[in-house]
Order: structure tokens, then C-alpha cells, then sequence
């Protein structure tokens, strides 16, 4: 199952079950991006957190409003950062608005030859990580997916921290290697 997936079948748990371990996990995962990207934004550290907690409320309280073939569950919550933000501003009777500030813009309409290259892309990418062996796959998913350092993998594991970096480089070998065939076949 993709990551993107992943995140989505979560926010479908929290709105069928309300289910509090997919929420904490969508939490961990998100909470701490949608700070970061608020604070690239130009909110404050404070701000930003409050922001965050706000859309993640959201999230729980809103969760059936979700629309999985729609939008991916990262774009919908950092759209409803975005909206938070730029709600907080307007508010704000000091805060002068500049309406070329790149935050209060639309966004631009989706390019649906780019949509259906990035689903295919990850689609490939899904099935040359099927293809691993559950060793390197599960060492990728750690890296990559978890976020865990290769130190992080190699105490969880109990592997050296050697082979879980020799299982990483071998897997990005083979991942090459396969998406490179899959190109090579969708040329011909």
C-alpha cells in the first residue's frame, strides 16, 4: 500500500470509527509538517502550533468530509493550514493583508496530464517496492516511510548499522533498476 493511500485509508478510520490510534498516528505524521510549513509561510513558532492543533481538530471533528478521490490526505490538511492561516490573518485588525501574498492565491488548477504521470510514477514505484526483498522493503519503509535514521533502524532492528545502510543501497540498486525496465517497456 502506497503512502499516499496509507494517510487516506487513516482519515477514513477516524471518520467510520473514530478511531484514536489512526488519528495519533496521522498526528505524529502531520503535526509536526504542517508546523513547519505554516512557519515557511511566516507564521511565528507559537502561531504556527496553534494553527496545527487547530487543523488536526479539525481533522477529528471533520474527518467524513474527506474525500479520498478528490484529493491525497496531505493536500487536504495543509489546504485547511493554508485556510486557517490566511482566516487568522484577515482577523487580525493590525495585520495588513497583501493580496499578492502567494498564501492568499488560489491554487492553480490542477494539470491532469501531470496528476496522471505522478499516479503512474507511483504506481511503478509501488510495485518496484513489492519486488524487494522483505528485508531491503522493510528497511525502506523504516528510512522512508516511518522516518526513521539508519542508526534508529539498525537499534530497532538489531542489525548493524553496516547492513541496514548495504540493505539501503542494495534496494535503491534494484528499485533503479526495475522502474529504469519499466520505463524502457512504456517507451517501446
Amino acid at each position: 500500500m502506497g503512502q499516499l493511500q496509507y494517510y487516506s485509508d487513516l482519515i477514513i478510520k477516524v471518520a467510520n470509527d473514530r478511531d484514536r490510534a489512526a488519528f495519533a498516528e496521522l498526528f505524529d505524521h502531520f503535526g509536526p509538517r504542517l508546523k513547519g510549513y505554516l512557519m515557511q509561510q511566516g507564521s511565528d513558532a507559537n502561531v504556527a502550533e496553534e494553527i496545527a492543533q487547530d487543523v488536526m481538530v479539525t481533522l477529528w471533528r471533520k474527518a467524513d468530509l474527506f474525500d479520498p478521490a478528490k484529493s491525497s490526505a496531505s493536500t487536504w490538511l495543509f489546504r485547511i493550514a493554508r485556510n486557517r492561516r490566511i482566516d487568522r490573518l484577515r482577523r487580525q485588525k493590525t495585520a495588513t493583508l497583501d493580496p499578492e501574498d502567494p498564501s492568499l492565491q488560489p491554487a492553480p488548477p490542477v494539470d491532469v496530464a501531470n496528476e496522471m504521470d505522478a499516479r503512474l510514477r507511483d504506481e511503478r514505484v509501488r510495485r518496484a517496492l513489492e519486488s524487494l526483498p522483505e528485508e531491503q522493503r522493510e528497511v525502506v519503509r523504516q528510512a522512508f516511510f516511518v522516518g526513521l535514521s539508519h542508526s534508529e533502524i539498525a537499534e530497532q532492528t538489531g542489525l548493524p548499522l553496516g547492513t541496514v545502510k548495504s540493505r539501503i543501497r542494495l534496494a535503491f540498486g534494484r528499485l533503479r533498476q526495475t522502474i529504469e525496465a519499466d520505463d524502457a517497456v512504456d517507451v517501446d
